[in-house]
């Protein structure tokens, strides 16, 4: 043992190497000498550990450490690339922007822009004004506010109109978001007392009725936007609870979630109501967020009676909750393309992805089939299911299709972890000891990417 340790080359022959001295020339020293010295300490630690028998050359410890200096210096968060077939993927950062959105927000984000300023007027302006008018159109919505998300939506509601007050829910609408928050949670944080009705599966109109006393400030329905309950089932419209709500002078308010502006039947998905429906039933405020079936960055926009919102707009939450010049750029560019619902099928990568046809996708296989076609891999295009994700549409799937492939030599998982160690990661599935690309999320401006790390096994 000690013969081996003794072996080991010392950290100074190691940065005299001429590879680690062109490293040296472009990182910083005390940054490479920290790998080695943790390169060497591994050897040490794997001899001691007799997991070693022998000391690596000093090829492979200046390969190690080459390898580990360019892995450190990578920024944390990376670009990768989706193959999974789950368009919203959570874990992959949900939409994609429209290209067309690059250039309003690179030209926003490298200048002064009028923010808050009104040019008309020479005056200051509020940041919101940007948006109202596109949401307004687009909904149909007596006023608008935007701040960072769904869950702020919905908590700096239920704070501005009904802390110290009941806001009626049914239990089968207690919904629980990634990350564990969970909508009781945030009615208790906002100030307001949960009143919840009806059970899990059933909930009738006559809860709401009896629930209602002289504390009662709202009436909420949540969009159960990750899980479906099925079978002996019951739940109260949108108009019902509208309703009911303006008879007793209550508010009506929903958390919508993911909430759309297109209709997906044509493309295969169950019919969900669009913001402007919900609106048209009479709620009067509805929450829903910017970066899932919307397509656009993360954001929770607020919609409907202009006399609620306004008191949200001076609620000191506001602030704490506010969207940043990016986030109004990109999200401006991209509602300016639903303003033609083709345009926007055509143009926002979710709208695209979830609308594309069965016969546009195994074009794309076969494209990529043929452009692997000289690799050491066994392609075979297959029909698929593809799913929207994002707790978007749970429980339901979109036909697809995939390229499956087997390797003569190496297993998936090994395949999988080479694709995932790349300087752009490719995320996959796997099945059946094949590793699975889904042609709706992986797109063609990708294939010289995958076909060129396929190459490399």
């Amino acid at each position: 043992m000690n013969e081996l340790l003794s072996k080991i080359p010392s950290i100074n022959k190691i940065l005299l190497t001429e590879e680690l001295k062109q490293l040296l020339e472009e990182y910083p020293e005390i940054f490479v000498k920290d790998i080695v010295k943790k390169e060497v300490e591994d050897i040490k630690n794997d001899i001691l550990m007799s997991s070693i028998k022998e000391v690596p050359s000093m090829e492979e410890i200046v390969e190690r450490v080459s390898f580990q200096v360019k892995k450190k210096d990578r920024l944390s968060l990376r670009r990768v690339i989706n193959a999974t077939g789950t368009i919203l993927h959570t874990n992959l950062g949900r939409s994609l922007l429209s290209e067309h959105v690059k250039e309003n927000l690179t030209e926003i984000a490298f200048n002064y822009s009028n923010l808050e300023f009104n040019i008309d007027e020479k005056a200051r302006g509020s940041r919101y004004t940007h948006l109202i008018d596109i949401i307004k159109r687009l909904t149909g919505a007596e006023d608008v506010l935007v701040v960072n998300n769904n869950a702020a939506a919905v908590l700096l509601t239920l704070n501005t109109l009904t802390k110290g007050k009941e806001i009626v829910v049914s239990r089968g609408e207690l919904v629980e978001i990634g990350g564990a928050f969970r909508i009781p949670e945030i009615i208790k944080l906002s100030g307001g007392i949960s009143c919840e009705i009806g059970t899990t599966n059933k909930t009738h109109l006559k809860d709401y009725e009896n629930a209602i006393n002289e504390n009662t400030g709202v009436l909420l329905k949540v969009h159960t936007s990750n899980y479906k309950i099925s079978g002996f089932t019951k739940a109260v419209t949108y108009e019902e609870v509208a309703a009911l709500a303006h008879e007793k002078g209550l508010i009506a308010i929903n958390d919508l979630g993911s909430g759309q502006f297109v209709d997906f039947r044509p493309y295969g998905l169950p019919y969900e109501p669009t913001v402007k429906e919900v609106l048209d039933s009479g709620m009067d405020i509805v929450t829903f967020s910017g970066d899932k079936l919307l397509g656009g960055p993360q954001a929770g926009i607020i919609v409907g009676k202009k006399k609620y919102i306004e008191e949200m707009k001076k609620n000191q939450l506001t602030r704490a909750l506010r969207v940043d010049k990016m986030t109004i750029a990109t999200l401006e560019a991209t509602l300016k393309l639903y303003l033609d619902e083709k345009t926007a099928l055509e143009e926002i990568p979710t709208l695209n992805m979830i609308s594309a046809s069965i016969e546009k996708l195994r074009e794309k296989a076969e494209k990529f089939t043929e452009i692997i076609k000289k690799s050491r891999f066994v392609a075979e295009i297959i029909e698929d299911k593809a799913e929207v994700g994002g707790g978007s549409y749970p429980g339901s799937q979109l036909e697809s299709i995939a390229v499956k492939l087997t390797h003569s030599e190496k297993t998936s998982t090994e395949i999988e972890r080479i694709l995932l160690s790349e300087d752009i990661p490719i995320i996959t599935r796997i099945k059946e000891n094949s590793i699975i690309l889904d042609m709706r999320t992986l797109r063609e401006k990708e294939f010289g990417i995958v076909a060129g790390s396929l190459d490399k096994i």
